[in-house]
């Protein structure tokens, strides 16, 4: 049996994961108590979260700079970062930041499709785009869970999340309204042609 892979991306209307610049704050500004509860929910099985290095450097510098009473440390996050981890990296020599993770250098393709044969828990990469496009293409995302934040940042948006990937059809799988206009989307994808 192998273990579910999601990939989990917050993202403006337009397509942006994060912006440059602007006066947004976190999510956008958009967050409400269903959000937050819900992510909590997401959170709160047993999985193993998986992220490459930019992506969990950004994390960990977040979460250095953050408050007691920050967006970086709503309770959601808190379990996440209790999660164990995995960070596939060819640049790191350990993840000392994060309480429960462990550097595996190579590609993210064979760490991956080897983790999803290993893993007794379902995994989960929340961000970590560039990897999360190059799973995708290989076959190896089974649920892509985007959240999307009713903002166009079409002046301040940064990293745009699919920008380079391949082509895929999407079979609409689950869906949710949170706080009235925050849409939760989750799509079993199959690479196009």
């Amino acid at each position: 049996m192998t273990a579910t892979y999601t990939f989990d991306v917050f993202s403006s209307l337009d397509g942006y994961g994060t912006v440059s610049g602007g006066d947004w704050g976190g999510y956008w500004g958009k967050q409400g108590p269903e959000l937050l509860e819900h992510r909590l929910g997401l959170y709160t099985d047993e999985q193993r979260m998986v992220f490459g290095a930019n992506t969990y450097r950004a994390f960990v510098q977040l979460l250095a700079a953050s408050t007691e009473e920050s967006d970086v440390r709503d309770p959601w996050v808190t379990r996440m970062v209790g999660l164990p981890a995995t960070i596939v990296s060819t640049t790191l020599d350990d993840a000392k930041d994060w309480p429960d993770a462990t550097v595996v250098s190579g590609d993210a393709v064979d760490v991956v499709a080897r983790l999803k044969k290993e893993s007794d828990v379902p995994l989960r990469s929340h961000g970590s785009l560039a990897m999360n496009r190059a799973l995708m293409a290989a076959g190896l995302v089974d649920r892509v869970q985007v959240t999307i934040f009713p903002v166009i940042t079409g002046q301040t948006g940064a990293d745009p999340i699919f920008r380079g990937a391949a082509d895929f059809d999407l079979e609409l799988i689950e869906s949710r309204t949170l706080d009235r206009n925050i849409q939760e989307l989750v799509y079993r994808p199959s690479l196009h042609g």
